[in-house]
């Protein structure tokens, strides 16, 4: 087993961890959302929700990689945090795709049928941006605060990253915000986070695997 992953097994759901600045932190979360909820506009909120529910599901699917490998995650979040969530996610990493969808969500055109360069929007949006994240995470490895292991997970090779990392959850955000019935929305959320609230039900609660 590597080193980040010891690391972060060390500290992994440990509440002595625990630092002030994350109350801040989940106010300002909580204060973004119920201004979108003060505008009725659900379904900004709902895309938002969908774009964090798609990072659970990758995180959990990352830490039943180190479980089966036993020797590294994909992505390893080793440094200091407030509290580890799993291997690879910490509830600050947590909190900022929390806000990270609803952000990327208002960056796109209204009319969705608008191009961009000859690009449908939504498409030009998504790659753009999951090249921008995914530049701003290999800065992050450089630092050593996220650890890549494998070489098909590693720069130059960021092609994964960026299409399993950031742009399926783009889509499906996207997918989500431009549904016509709310009803449609909020089904579309629910099936993410009954996904991920399963999968933990299992995978931590019962089998304690991540």
């Amino acid at each position: 087993m590597t080193e980040a992953s010891k690391s972060a097994l060390a500290i992994l759901r440990d509440p002595g961890q625990f630092q002030w600045y994350l109350v801040p932190i989940f106010v300002i979360v909580v204060y973004i959302y119920a201004v979108e909820v003060e505008k009725r506009n659900w379904s900004l909120v709902l895309a938002g929700l969908a774009f964090w529910g798609m990072d659970w599901f990758n995180e959990i699917w990352n830490g039943l990689v180190l479980h089966f490998t036993r020797h590294s995650a994909l992505w390893t979040t080793p440094g200091k945090s407030s509290f580890v969530i799993f291997v690879g996610l910490n509830l600050e990493i947590s909190l900022m795709f929390a806000i990270l969808g609803i952000v990327l969500i208002k960056m796109l055109p209204k009319d969705k049928n608008a191009r961009v360069f000859g690009i449908p929007n939504r498409w030009f949006f998504a790659v753009l941006n999951s090249v921008l994240c995914v530049g701003i995470e290999v800065i992050l490895n450089r630092a050593n605060a996220l650890v890549w292991e494998y070489r098909f997970w590693n720069w130059p090779n960021i092609w994964l990253i960026i299409v399993f990392g950031y742009l399926t959850f783009m889509v499906v955000s996207f997918w989500v915000y431009d549904l016509k019935k709310i009803s449609n929305q909020i089904a579309a959320v629910a099936v993410i986070f009954g996904v991920d609230l399963a999968a933990i039900i299992l995978f931590v609660g019962i089998l304690r695997w991540i």
